[in-house]
């Protein structure tokens, strides 16, 4: 416990403590997983849960580590935990801020049935998913029944062809 609190004190920022106790939790995850028995029927099943919550815990370690869903691009860690001037989020004024919404006109909803017409079903699928939904492209291959590579390929595609549209 004690060098448990030590390596805490040594980290200076929250991200970096959430680490470590995330990394604490999935390792006693592992432990109670290869604890049960392989041959009972109710282990099994609890090993199948446990197996799936060191995965989620490793997805979240990973998130936190690189400051962004992993294997998208965006923020790098640094960038987004370790700003100095957002230590005390009490000096920030509220960040319920809600974006005005508007109404499309005619012309921009033409505009964008004309683009999204040129689009292969794929194509489309995979780009508002992508794009309007926020999905992920590991989410997109796993819903749709293809690889990951595939959507990737599709969205690029779409965006080749808005492009071209476009200009």
């Amino acid at each position: 416990m004690l060098t448990a609190n030590r390596e805490l004190a040594v980290h200076d920022n929250w991200a970096d403590r959430m680490i470590i106790e995330y990394e604490k939790g999935r390792r006693g995850l592992s432990q109670m997983k290869n604890a049960l028995d392989p041959e009972d029927i109710h282990d099994q099943n609890d090993k199948s849960k446990l197996s799936e919550m060191v995965k989620d815990m490793s997805e979240a370690i990973e998130w936190m580590k690189v400051g962004h869903h992993p294997g998208a691009r965006g923020i790098e860690k640094k960038s987004a935990y370790q700003k100095r001037s957002l230590v005390n989020m009490d000096l920030m004024p509220s960040l319920d801020i809600e974006p005005k919404q508007r109404e499309l006109t005619e012309d921009e909803k033409h505009a964008i049935r004309d683009v999204l017409i040129l689009l292969s079903h794929r194509e489309r699928e995979c780009f508002l998913l992508h794009k309007a939904q926020g999905w992920s492209m590991s989410e997109i291959a796993r819903e749709l029944h293809i690889s990951k590579p595939t959507v990737q390929k599709y969205i690029n595609r779409a965006k080749e062809k808005i492009k071209e549209k476009i200009n």
